[in-house]
């Protein structure tokens, strides 16, 4: 290592020479001292890229007429020298980059990494001597952002290695910055449970760029911990850092507590909610989970069953249950679920509907006691009637009826009337109608349907509306005559039996017949009469007028 002269080519008013008057003159210089004394900093800081400056301040003895200032650098290389302007090729760098200002301080502009090293200023007074000293500088660069990757694979709380937890990488400072670990906001130093690994690389432009590999052991309650990486480094007048982003770790662990969760959009569930059931354990991953309705099993997706509109008869005990591979046990757990009432459900209903139901809402806490009523009459005690198959008959009013249990005279009651729609149902069946010519007849169609049906008569061929659910048509009869009724509803239509109207041509006949049995019967008594003698007639009389001859 030697000493390098900065060449007065490269230097503005390298040397300060004394005139015949004192050496005061020169601007920082001072007089009056036993030797010459040079002062300097010990140490110079500048950013890499700026303006570096080295102050030089000297003292000469009181018989000194001149001096005269060399600025040298400290290289790592053989000493050389520069003499009567003469310039070696490492001094080439400096060129055009450096200056000595009128108060003796050497400048160096765009300062680089090559510059930080140690600057000497040399003042010679003649016989007086030459005094020396020395300032070391130092150049900065701020390194990047620290950027951590975290082990994405997983780390098994059973590791019987040490796993990698993550690695940290700043690049491109000036000098060599620091990394440090945290967990939680806490620093993390190597220990039995955790070990750091670091690496240094000097890029081709001089800057490093540092690695950190955090190795650590971890449990359970790692898997919210959040782990992050800090980078420390010096600029200027002060120290500083900068932080990773902060990251969690996958952690594998074992399942211990399982549940079974219900989740509806209110805390009473009612008939018609969305509700969903899912298994939930504390493992990672997740273990498969098997989820059924006791006695039944379900068709859930690992563990989660979505109950859409959901029914009085999906209430009952559920059951979840799992086998964790890791730690070889059975976890299982249960929950009730209770389907309410959405309401007093009336209104209009198809016939044939099934899976329908009157049920009483009950919200309230207190036990109570209920009645299902149609017309006065108890259909069942509870909350809910299930009818199937309803049929027109269904139709008609519902009451439900509560009481408070143990507590005479508390009671209420509510009614809804439910409405079931049905074709036309006709109840007349085929017959004949037997009546002479031009007599009126009246003939009758009786239908049965909700809504309200439309009846219509057709008279040969001709249709005749009469809107009643039992209508009567008078009809004059004629030699051929038929009618039909037809009944139209909004669920559809239903034809009646055709009632058929025929003129009687035996009657007269009839009349002949009897006309003669009648003469038959009563010449058949004259006759009985006449040989009894019980009719006297012309016989008394022929005798009587004998006799009276005779005299």
């Amino acid at each position: 290592m030697g000493d390098v002269l900065l060449p007065h080519a490269y230097l503005k008013h390298s040397v300060c020479v004394a005139s015949p008057t004192p050496i005061t003159l020169c601007p920082v210089s001072a007089v009056g001292a036993s030797k010459v004394e040079v002062s300097m900093l010990e140490m110079v800081e500048v950013d890499l890229g700026q303006t570096a400056r080295i102050p030089c301040n000297f003292s000469l003895p009181g018989e000194s007429h001149y001096a005269y200032i060399n600025w040298f650098y400290v290289s790592t290389s053989a000493h050389r020298e520069a003499q009567g302007g003469g310039l070696t090729g490492q001094d080439w760098e400096y060129k055009g980059r450096v200056a000595m200002e009128n108060d003796f301080t050497l400048t160096i502009s765009r300062v680089t990494l090559q510059d930080a090293r140690t600057f000497v200023c040399q003042v010679g007074a003649g016989s007086s001597g030459v005094g020396e000293n020395r300032t070391k500088l130092h150049i900065y660069k701020t390194p990047e952002p620290p950027e951590i990757q975290v082990n994405d694979a997983g780390i098994p709380v059973t590791s019987k290695e040490i796993p990698k937890i993550a690695v940290c990488v700043s690049k491109n400072g000036f000098p060599a910055p620091n990394i440090t670990w945290y967990k939680n906001g806490s620093p993390l130093w190597q220990d039995d449970t955790r070990n750091i690994l670091s690496t240094l690389i000097k890029e081709s432009s001089g800057l490093y760029t540092v690695s950190s590999s955090l190795f650590a052991r971890v449990s359970r309650e790692d898997r919210q911990s959040r782990f992050h990486c800090e980078v420390s480094y010096r600029l200027v007048g002060s120290d500083q850092t900068a932080a990773s982003e902060k990251v969690n770790v996958t952690v594998f662990y074992s399942t211990e507590n399982l549940s079974l969760m219900i989740e509806s959009p209110q805390p009473q569930v009612r008939e018609g909610d969305e509700v969903t059931l899912r298994c939930e354990g504390d493992g990672n991953p997740p273990p498969e989970y098997n989820l059924l309705k006791v006695q039944r099993d379900l068709p859930s997706s690992n563990g989660v069953l979505i109950l859409r509109k959901v029914k009085k008869e999906d209430s009952g005990r559920y059951l979840c249950r799992t086998f964790d591979l890791d730690s070889m046990m059975k976890l299982e757990d249960t929950a009730d679920l209770s389907v309410n009432c959405k309401g007093w459900p009336g209104g209009r209903r198809r016939q044939g509907d099934s899976s329908w139901a009157l049920c009483c809402p009950s919200p309230s806490p207190i036990e109570l006691h209920m009645n299902l009523c149609s017309a006065g009459k108890l259909l069942r005690s509870g909350k809910q009637l299930k009818l199937s198959n309803v049929t027109l008959e269904s139709s008609g009013n519902y009451s439900c009826e509560v009481a408070v249990t143990g507590v005479p005279g508390l009671f209420r009651s509510k009614q809804v009337n439910v409405a079931v729609h049905t074709k036309p149902h006709i109840s007349s069946k085929d017959f004949l109608v037997l009546v002479q010519q031009n007599e009126l007849v009246t003939l009758m169609c009786k239908a049965a349907a909700l809504p309200e049906p439309t009846i219509t008569w057709s008279i040969n061929g001709k249709v005749r509306p009469i809107c009643w659910m039992q209508s009567w048509g008078e009809v004059r009869v004629l030699p051929t005559t038929g009618a039909s009724g037809r009944r139209r509803a909004s669920l559809g239509e239903a034809v009646g039996s055709e009632q058929k109207i025929q003129e009687s041509k035996g009657v007269i006949i009839v009349a002949v017949i009897v006309c003669i049995l009648v003469i038959a019967v009563l010449g058949a008594v004259l006759y009985f009469l006449h040989k009894k003698g019980k009719i006297p007639c012309n016989r008394t009389g022929k005798q009587d007028m004998q006799r009276n001859t005779s005299i």
